[in-house]
């Protein structure tokens, strides 16, 4: 094939159909790092599952170099428009093949809406070729994505009622709606908007104001004080990274001794994981860890962590 592709003279990009569970972003001279199929059928839980996939390999995207997320599904039956709306905007932010794959002979004025959004397709064609990533997820309501463009702004991705600046690290900046194709002026701290159930805002931000990253204290998971119950278990993975597993399912870990400050409120969390394996059929969630974290006893509050079956690491998860 490579000879063949060669004797075209022709510049090409040939993308081997791996299903992405083998890690091909991190392959020696891969050109496309792929996602699991999209369907048939199209669904939201398909979409999610890739976006998941993605998490820990949005930064092997650049010129020559694209995670293909898989084909089209706009204009096709199975998502609504809002779904629709955002699948074109995520593929597109996050640099993939735009692939349309519905027919064109006769495309509802919905569709060719979302297909012919210039806005949206220039973050797709941006010649600095940076993918957004991953920067927060709010679980059962909406993630953020961030990423750079050539010309110094930022991307910003969210299903959201109420955008926090403070999650792609800025206090204040002016911001264009891609999809409404309207200037919103200077945000600052955050920004409210109406979305239908799977929609997106997708906002282009300038002249931004940034922010002192957060700052966090360590506390090992394995350490002596914690508890660890129910089946739950140390495991050891190299000579400086022991984890503790088999959590779920009656297994149960508590941190004890976590100092919340003099002052008390609310606190923002990181959970470190290995994101080592996948789930294609989870209906908890498609494709991520489905965890219960409760504080003091109280009333657990329900996190899905992005797994994607690359290679074993630990990936820093954030929320509230």
């Amino acid at each position: 094939m490579r000879d063949a592709l060669n004797a075209t003279q022709r510049p090409i990009v040939f993308s081997v159909c791996e299903w992405g569970v083998q890690d091909p972003a991190r392959w020696p001279a891969s050109a496309v790092g792929n996602s699991n199929d999209i369907g048939p059928p199209a669904s939201w839980d398909n979409l999610f599952r890739i976006i998941n996939q993605v998490v820990p390999i949005t930064q092997f995207a650049g010129p020559g170099a694209w995670n293909d997320l898989d084909l089209l599904e706009v204009g096709n039956t199975g998502l609504t428009a809002a779904e629709q709306q955002t699948h074109f905007a995520f593929w597109a932010a996050a640099k993939s093949p735009l692939l349309i794959s519905t027919d064109l002979t006769n495309p509802t004025s919905s569709t060719l809406d979302i297909l012919r959004n210039t806005e949206i397709i220039a973050l797709n064609q941006d010649a600095l070729g940076e993918s957004i990533s991953f920067k927060r997820r709010y679980t059962n309501d909406h993630d953020v994505w961030a990423g750079p463009l050539a010309d110094g702004s930022t991307v910003d991705s969210a299903r959201s009622l109420v955008f926090n600046l403070a999650d792609v690290g800025f206090s204040s900046a002016n911001a264009v709606d891609l999809i409404q194709g309207t200037s919103l002026g200077k945000l600052t701290t955050t920004y409210t908007s109406t979305v239908a159930a799977h929609g997106c805002v997708v906002l282009k931000l300038s002249g931004a104001t940034t922010i002192t990253p957060l700052s966090f204290t360590f506390y090992d998971a394995a350490a002596a004080p914690n508890t660890i119950a129910g089946g739950a278990s140390t495991r050891v993975v190299n000579a400086s990274v022991t984890v503790v597993g088999f959590i779920g399912n009656g297994g149960t870990l508590t941190i004890n001794n976590v100092d919340g400050g003099t002052s008390g409120g609310t606190k923002t969390l990181a959970l470190d994981y290995i994101n080592g394996d996948f789930t294609m059929t989870n209906t908890a969630c498609s494709n991520c860890r489905n965890a219960f974290i409760s504080i003091n006893g109280g009333t657990a509050v329900q996190v899905q962590m992005p797994i994607s079956a690359q290679v074993s690491k630990l990936v820093s998860f954030l929320f509230k």
